[in-house]
């Protein structure tokens, strides 16, 4: 059978057109990167691992973008970045260090330095201009740290406090998370007082156990405690986190099941919100605060799930209970951290340290209800502990070396 010119141009029109949709339909668009910081393998001694992946802009669902990455010590549990997204931080319990990652436009790790403290590290943290790293570690007693960094690269210790109670100096103070306000003004640090609150063992202290420390940042880096430090926070304070313009700070108590909310006063000192302590699920591990500063996101570890409240803008209160809006909100076993995605504020995703995954979840920014991404939760190594998102494409062509 015969075709006419017509007729052949038309069928090869439509078989293009065919296959050009099914190319499109087929076309992943990264718009972030997600590393996962996992536990030492099997083998006695090996080190943790840094699992990288790729965020489809359409679904938030997860796909390997290269091979883990050794994470220089055994038993890493935080990382960090530099807000441009050149640099990524990893701290190791197992030898005590922080290493120094460069950051691709690819989202390639290069291992480039790294420091060893004397201690095991707990948190860490970068201020907005990357000139400062902050470190807070102790099994037995509590230490801020903070170093200077040189585009990238940690150089020499700036400060070294101590973490204490007034009236308990003697108290084993445990740190757990740490944060910098977005003016670079400011850092606070969670911890609680073992010897107030050991579930389990004995106690010798009647000291408030949970606390909250702050410190104004002067030029050249000296930290001096604000006026009023260290505020109560409850019985164990897990995670914090600061708003994106620097007027709220966020504490989670995991013992209590609570959220604590603080406003930053000009002197950078602290205010508790009215009508706080607001409640949570139960062992809330983790927190984390949309991009445009409207919704919190926090980890429930024993009811694995996500909570999601909307923010009055006029006060910082959590002011309602979104999460349920916007259908399932399960993650897999044992949550412990959390993140909203950099590049666009549309996905989260949290480690679940006992699931050995990643559990995602897409966002919806008009009222910040979410729902789970395509084929959650995302297998990962084991136990991870923490993650990080960096967004695609707002790096420069040329990424410095």
């Amino acid at each position: 059978m015969k075709f006419s010119k017509l007729s052949q141009l038309f069928l090869v029109s439509a078989i293009g057109l065919i296959l050009a949709t099914l190319f499109t339909a087929c076309d992943l668009v990264t718009i972030d990167y997600v590393f996962v910081a996992c536990s030492a393998g099997s083998s006695p001694g090996s080190d943790g691992q840094i699992y990288a992946y790729a965020v489809d802009a359409q679904s938030g669902a997860l796909r390997t973008s290269s091979s883990p990455v050794d994470s220089g010590g055994s038993g890493p549990i935080a990382l960090a970045t530099t807000s441009d997204y050149y640099n990524l931080y990893v701290a190791n319990q197992g030898n005590n260090s922080v290493v120094h990652f460069s950051l691709s436009f690819h989202g390639i790790l290069t291992k480039k330095d790294s420091i060893t403290l004397a201690s095991a590290p707990t948190s860490i943290a970068v201020n907005s201009a990357g000139t400062y790293l902050y470190v807070v570690s102790g099994t037995s007693s509590a230490t801020l740290t903070e170093y200077a960094l040189s585009t990238g690269a940690i150089g020499s210790a700036i400060a070294t406090l101590p973490l204490t109670v007034p009236g308990f100096a003697s108290d084993t103070i445990l740190p757990t998370g740490v944060a910098v306000l977005a003016n670079n003004n400011a850092v606070y640090v969670t911890a609680y007082d073992k010897s107030a609150y050991n579930p389990g063992g004995s106690t010798t202290s009647n000291a408030n156990p949970g606390w909250l420390f702050g410190y104004a940042v002067a030029s050249g880096g000296a930290l001096t405690p604000v006026s009023g430090s260290p505020y109560q926070a409850g019985v164990k304070p897990s995670a914090l986190t600061a708003d994106p313009v620097s007027r709220f700070i966020y504490v989670t108590d995991f013992a209590s099941n609570q959220l604590i909310g603080y406003a930053v006063l000009s002197t950078d000192t602290l205010q508790f919100m009215v009508n706080g302590p607001f409640r949570t699920g139960n062992q809330p591990s983790s927190i984390a605060i949309d991009p445009r500063g409207l919704f919190i996101y926090l980890s429930n570890s024993l009811d694995e799930n996500v909570e999601a409240y909307s923010i009055s803008l006029p006060t910082g209160t959590p002011s309602q209970d979104v999460s349920l809006v916007g259908g399932a909100t399960t993650t897999d076993t044992d949550p412990v951290s959390i993140v909203v995605d950099p590049g666009l504020g549309r996905y989260v995703y949290t480690a679940n340290y006992l699931g050995n995954s990643v559990s995602g979840f897409k966002l919806n920014p008009s009222d910040g209800t979410i729902e789970p991404t395509q084929a959650t939760p995302y297998p990962t190594g084991a136990n991870p502990r923490a993650l990080i998102a960096v967004p695609h494409g707002n790096h420069a062509l040329s990424t410095p070396q």
